[in-house]
């Protein structure tokens, strides 16, 4: 008609092009178009165009180079207009010996080619599937979007996978150059600690060596403790004198021989043992686990280093940092403190408590909450620095959620009549709630910071120190408690002098907010440490004037002489 010259491609098909633009056929027609081409093309051509839904690649076998792997382009020139709404784009790859074809075709997915069924003809991409028992290699796919059967794809899942691997391959590399950087940082750094040790003085487990912080003054001691918690053998170990005696076991100052021959310019380090007899050895048992949770490590707890089974001598051993203060009781018996010497002691003892409460360490992760069970001022040290760190974990609990009420109801009424809350003493603590361990904690941290305060020179005349409830004899019974504390709802007295100092009158308003007779009604002790935090400014408010000046008593042994 002047404009298409056609040319028979098969009995189904014919081939339209333009003469003046290519020698290579545009486009391939149905044979059942003829009629329609040979009316006037601008209507009759623009009307079939309109009807038809799909453009596909459509070639005879044409060989490739095509290797079956990643992905490929097929070697077909031709855009056919497929007959049918429903026709589908497909490509095969075939490959038989050394002969490697693609053929590319419309078809209805509704009919067999080639005897398979079309799977996965809804893709937008032509992902080639692979079918066994055709005579050869043979991958087929199919698509329904126009031209998509020109880009194939094989195995495009591993593919896929393939190319996470490699971005994630830079990543991994990173990840293990940093963690060997830090291995070989930390190394470095124990070897440099070993080191001073063995030519350095003796070190001190009593105050801030004891405790495993990051700075590099610590660093030996801190790696020490560590080999002695791993430690399978015997410390060498001198007692010295004892220093304390409890319900279970006895506290002595021992010396730590830091080298494995004896001889007079062998280094010791001073430790703290507590020792228990072989019929003790659950409460032995029981404080070695609580000790034992490196989540337990905090400032204001005692730092463990080991526990040893002498069966030589038929004991238990637990083996701990030194404090030269000795316990809070009788430091408060022989020491009038001032302001500053109050909020040290009782904020560290806050904290403390709040700590062995807490289930999350301070750097946020998930840890056993613990209650105490024997708080009193016999059962915290005092440090050089003044601050208090809790000790003898004998009677403590793990509260664990796993715990049932029977297991919690088998801990029994325990710890010391006098600062029992009275909850305790009349033995209806709620066993449904672990709150309620923690909520007897406070009360008996009420009273141990009622003993402090007592004893501080800011309340104006200062008596000697008398332990909560003193009117009663020195180791009341539970039923002199209950009369006490239940009966009377007794509590140790604040007097109106107290209050005259503001940051007095704020420690005491807390200490009757926990030792409140119901339980639910008291304060956590991290409110408590919180409370502390706030009244800290006070400190330079007081007047320092109202007690001397502490000197060390190494001063006043040098004086001496």
């Amino acid at each position: 008609n002047g404009r298409f010259g056609l040319r028979a491609l098969s009995d189904l098909h014919l081939v339209a092009w333009t003469p003046s633009c290519s020698t290579e056929p545009s486009f391939v027609y149905p044979a059942h178009s003829l009629s329609v081409l040979s009316q006037p093309p601008s209507l009759s051509l623009e009307a079939n165009i309109m009807k038809v839904k799909r453009l596909c690649k459509f070639c005879d076998v044409r060989a490739t180079s095509c290797t079956g792997k990643g992905s490929c382009k097929v070697d077909c020139e031709i855009t056919s207009i497929c007959p049918h709404d429903d026709d589908v784009c497909v490509s095969i790859w075939r490959k038989k010996d050394d002969n490697v074809t693609f053929d590319t075709v419309c078809h209805n997915p509704a009919q067999k080619l080639h005897g398979l069924v079309l799977e996965d003809y809804n893709n937008s991409k032509c992902e080639m599937k692979e079918r066994k028992g055709m005579g050869s290699q043979f991958f087929i796919c199919s698509c329904n979007v126009e031209e998509c059967n020109e880009q194939v794809y094989f195995n495009p899942s591993k593919f896929i996978l393939l190319l996470i691997l490699v971005s994630l391959v830079p990543l991994l590399v990173m990840a293990v150059v940093v963690i060997s950087f830090f291995y070989c940082y930390r190394v470095y750094r124990q070897r440099q600690a070993s080191s001073r040790r063995k030519k350095g003085p003796p070190l001190d487990f009593s105050d801030a060596h004891a405790i495993m912080i990051d700075d590099e003054g610590s660093d030996s001691s801190s790696t020490l403790a560590n080999n002695l918690n791993h430690n399978t053998e015997l410390l060498p170990i001198e007692l010295d004198v004892q220093v304390g005696k409890g319900r279970f076991a006895e506290v002595y100052k021992a010396k730590l021989k830091q080298g494995s021959s004896v001889s007079e310019e062998q280094g010791f380090e001073t430790v703290a043992i507590k020792i228990f007899p072989y019929e003790e050895y659950a409460s032995w048992k029981n404080e070695k686990e609580i000790f034992s949770d490196a989540d337990l490590r905090h400032e204001n707890v005692l730092h463990f280093l080991t526990a040893e089974e002498r069966k030589v001598q038929r004991q238990y051993w637990l083996i701990t940092a030194y404090q030269p203060r000795g316990n809070l009781q009788e430091y408060l018996t022989h020491h009038i403190i001032n302001w500053h010497d109050l909020w040290l002691l009782g904020s560290s003892l806050a904290r403390g408590v709040a700590h062995l409460h807490s289930d999350h360490t301070p750097c946020g992760r998930y840890k056993v909450a613990i209650a105490h069970r024997d708080i009193k001022s016999s059962n915290i040290l005092v440090k050089s620095d003044l601050s208090c760190c809790l000790c003898d974990f004998g009677l403590a609990l793990r509260l664990d959620n796993n715990l049932s009420v029977d297991e919690l109801a088998n801990s029994g009424q325990v710890g010391t009549a006098r600062y029992m809350a009275p909850e305790v003493l009349e033995s209806r603590i709620n066993l449904e709630n672990i709150e309620s361990f923690k909520q007897a904690d406070v009360y008996s941290m009420a009273l141990v910071l009622w003993e402090i305060i007592s004893r501080c020179s800011a309340i104006g005349e200062v008596k000697e120190y008398e332990p909560p409830f003193g009117n009663l004899r020195e180791h009341p019974c539970v039923e002199s408690m209950k009369d006490s504390v239940l009966r009377d709802r007794g509590r140790p007295e604040i007097p109106n002098s107290w209050i005259n100092h503001t940051g007095i009158q704020m420690v005491c308003a807390s200490i009757e907010d926990c030792w409140d007779h119901d339980p639910e009604a008291r304060l956590t002790a991290q409110c408590v440490a919180e409370r502390f935090d706030d009244m800290e400014y006070l400190d330079k408010l007081s007047d320092r004037s109202d007690s001397e000046e502490k000197i060390p008593e190494e001063i006043f042994v040098v004086d001496e002489k």
